[in-house]
């Protein structure tokens, strides 16, 4: 008989596997990388485009045509388009990344061939009207003067814009640049970015040869886009490490974003920085959650994170603490990063790491959809699934003493870029 008095024995996750996609192309030269899985009739298709032709005079172009490309097009009105979209039961987004933009779609399989005609409009078509633009540009500088007085998104953007400058890693986007930007500046970059040699389409869902010769039919013809583009690619210089306060002499609280410029994805130390970020700030039991918020109470919320971009990687510490102890918590803060650089970490505590870590990786490949998704983070690095392999084995295998030498290559507080928002 089940003894319901005794918790059931836990064990570390053995087997993660990867659905691989299947590659084609389409007529016009398009790659398509097809994740075909699942029993419903359902589909998603994303066509994403790599941001091209940066001009740091114009830090909107790629932003403004990924939020009105599907606003207009020379056959149908933003309205009519979504009519048509929520007519067949589809779902269209648009997401715009610092390294890639995309045109997202959702739709039942019976509708690829009624569907796909308006996102080729869309793609290939826009207009950008004066009225959408216009719309636009009034509800960007209202939610910009709304977020300027918030003190978490201050420290984001001064963070961001230390590190990484007038790129579109760290651009600093002020209400004049809504204002002075144009139709012409937005059709010049739709005709440069969203055409086939700048494109690659990931589907996930059930889709087969029936529906890939549907989505050949009608999006591997010959596009009109043909305007010339270089694909964004830069470079970064660590920079000094210090302080930056913006008082707000009436804050209450204080919002902290502390950090430097990393490593990326394709750096072999990877996968072991996340085991590190992992215990010093990347779960709710981390080290910053159990001093910052349960022994100090000092906020109800702290985390570490690092960030993979095509051209650098950073890693960086967020939180709103109460204005009163906020030296306090920058104190305690770098107090946890030195234990990590000083004293090895606890067999029972990495063993909690390594069974968080590898289960919130099972449990990310739940569907067609999350496959996709874990495919496109090692294709747009330039890796392959080797890339997973490598980071199951580190996270199973990883010692104490490797990640105290981590700690000591790439916590270097020296160089840390420090934001307070409020008083500190």
């Amino acid at each position: 008989m089940l003894n319901r008095t005794l918790a059931p024995e836990s064990k570390q996750v053995e087997d993660i596997s990867f659905i691989e996609p299947l590659k084609q192309i389409l007529d016009n030269g398009i790659p398509v990388f097809t994740i075909n899985a699942g029993k419903q009739e359902l589909v998603r298709i994303e066509f994403i485009f790599e941001n091209v032709n940066w001009d740091a005079t114009k830090p909107l172009q790629a932003i403004g045509v990924s939020h009105l490309v599907n606003n207009g097009t020379a056959l149908l009105s933003a309205r009519e388009i979504a009519d048509k979209v929520d007519y067949y039961g589809a779902f269209l987004q648009t997401e715009y990344g610092a390294d890639q933009t995309c045109v997202k779609l959702y739709t039942l399989n019976k509708h690829l061939v009624s569907v796909l005609p308006i996102i080729r409009s869309v793609l290939n078509e826009s207009i950008f009207p004066e009225q959408e633009l216009a719309i636009f540009v009034q509800n960007q500088k209202q939610s910009l003067q709304v977020n300027l007085q918030k003190n978490d998104f201050l420290a984001r953007k001064h963070f961001a814009n230390t590190l990484f400058g007038e790129t579109p890693y760290g651009s600093n986007i002020g209400a004049a640049d809504y204002d002075a930007l144009t139709r012409a500046e937005l059709i010049s970059y739709f005709k440069a970015a969203y055409k086939p040699e700048n494109c690659t389409i990931f589907v996930a869902g059930k889709f087969e040869q029936k529906e890939f010769d549907i989505l050949n039919s009608i999006i591997g013809k010959d596009w009109d886009n043909t305007e010339i583009s270089v694909i964004n690619k830069f470079s970064f210089a660590a920079v000094p490490g210090g302080d930056v306060l913006i008082e707000r002499t009436e804050a209450i609280q204080s919002a902290i974003r502390m950090g430097a410029l990393a490593i990326n994805r394709n750096h072999p130390d990877f996968p072991g920085f996340q085991v590190l970020n992992c215990v010093l700030g990347g779960y709710f039991g981390s080290r910053l959650m159990a001093n910052i918020r349960e022994d100090k109470g000092y906020t109800y919320g702290i985390g570490s994170a690092v960030a993979s971009l095509k051209n650098a990687g950073y890693f960086f510490i967020a939180t709103e603490v109460g204005a009163d102890v906020c030296n306090s918590a920058l104190n305690e803060i770098e107090n946890e990063i030195s234990l990590l650089k000083t004293e090895l970490v606890a067999d029972e505590e990495l063993a909690l790491v390594r069974n968080y870590m590898l289960g919130a990786m099972l449990g990310s490949l739940e569907n067609a959809f999350s496959h996709a998704d874990k495919f496109k983070n090692v294709y747009f690095s330039g890796l392959d699934y080797s890339y997973y392999e490598n980071y199951i084995e580190t996270v199973k295998t990883i010692t104490a003493p490797e990640l105290k030498a981590l700690a000591n290559k790439y916590l270097n507080t020296d160089t840390f870029t420090r934001v307070v928002v409020g008083k500190k």
